[in-house]
């Protein structure tokens, strides 16, 4: 049967009018029972498809929320693990209320800035969530000047009183750097972001202060800046060895730097958790083949969507009231999952 478009003819098939067919379909509350059946399954069976543009632009939104994520080598990399979660989580919540999720991928030779004014200039999504925050990032400030309800995925100097959600770099700072602490060690290196996302800047903030707690003096040194990628594993094991006063513990903030890293010490002939420790980030499903075992942390990545998308509906006045915790600032915590590759220790 070829499919049928548009409520006019599916009005007339009816025979009732467009408007009641128009209420029936939405929902509306002043057509009575039988008549809604009846006219829905009159548009499933003739395949009737309604007219989203139109309606959308009658109503001012388009029932779509945007997700801007990097689209460099390294997320793509990644993109098979992280935001395939996130986005699971995201998509459970945003089909309650029959809202589409779009990807929009920024080229990593584009200024992030540029391409969302585009994307904000088409009027393509009703909300935004943002991820890969700067530690100054005009786009919050875009955002928020164009009223465009949005989270960020990652904190930010920028925007004043805006709303995001962001993993707990300080927590696993305070909790990686204590618990190597407590096996002896006082070099302890780390392996930053060498762009200027300001995750970087917590988690690096977060090393020091927590190495004050215990005494041991920041060495600029220990801090080997490196692209969050596998390359970048390996290079900050490169860079490492070639200090004068080697670490003997090192701490990465990106997934994937682990198994660069274990390809360098393995070419060097040392043995993570016999001769070096080493804590990772973030539990990742590559990650669990490497021997020995990483120690790293695990988070519930659908969990975190489902929180990214109840928080952004909070902002928006039309399903606000679903959520009525609202819309709050988050530190989304991560739990340490022991491996062995932090097993050297330099206590008798």
């Amino acid at each position: 049967m070829p499919q049928m478009r548009g409520i006019r003819q599916l009005a007339k098939h009816l025979d009732i009018s467009i408007g009641t067919v128009s209420r029936a379909l939405n929902g509306r509350p002043d057509v009575n029972e039988e008549t809604r059946k009846r006219v829905l399954a009159a548009a499933e069976e003739l395949g009737y498809v309604a007219n989203q543009s139109g309606r959308s632009l009658r109503q001012g939104t388009t029932n779509v929320i945007g997700l801007m994520i990097e689209s460099s080598k390294e997320t793509v990399e990644n993109s098979d693990n992280f935001f395939l979660g996130v986005t699971g989580g995201l998509q459970s919540v945003l089909s309650r209320h029959k809202l589409d999720l779009l990807m929009l991928p920024c080229p990593n030779d584009e200024d992030p800035y540029e391409y969302l004014k585009r994307m904000v200039a088409r009027r393509i999504v009703d909300a935004m969530i943002i991820s890969a925050t700067q530690r100054v990032d005009k786009r919050i400030d875009l955002l928020v000047k164009a009223k465009i309800p949005f989270v960020a995925l990652g904190r930010s100097t920028s925007g004043g009183n805006h709303t995001w959600i962001d993993l707990d770099f300080e927590g696993v700072a305070a909790c990686a750097v204590d618990r190597l602490v407590s096996k002896g060690h006082r070099r302890i290196a780390v392996a930053a972001p060498s762009n200027d996302i300001n995750l970087g800047y917590i988690f690096v903030d977060a090393y020091r202060q927590s190495l004050e707690r215990h005494g041991i003096a920041y060495d600029p040194s220990l801090v080997i800046r490196v692209k969050s990628s596998e390359q970048g594993g390996y290079q900050a094991g490169h860079e490492m060895l070639r200090l004068d006063r080697k670490p003997t513990a090192i701490i990465l903030i990106y997934e994937l730097m682990a198994i660069g890293l274990y390809r360098r010490l393995n070419e060097a002939g040392i043995v993570p958790g016999r001769d070096l420790a080493v804590i990772g980030f973030r539990e990742e499903p590559r990650g669990k083949f490497l021997q020995p075992s990483l120690t790293c942390f695990r988070m519930s990545l659908r969990d975190l969507g489902v929180e990214l998308a109840e928080t952004l509906l909070a902002t928006m006045p039309a399903y606000a009231e679903h959520y009525p915790k609202g819309a709050r600032n988050t530190i989304w915590p991560l739990e340490l999952a022991p491996g062995e590759s932090d097993a050297f220790s330099l206590k008798a």
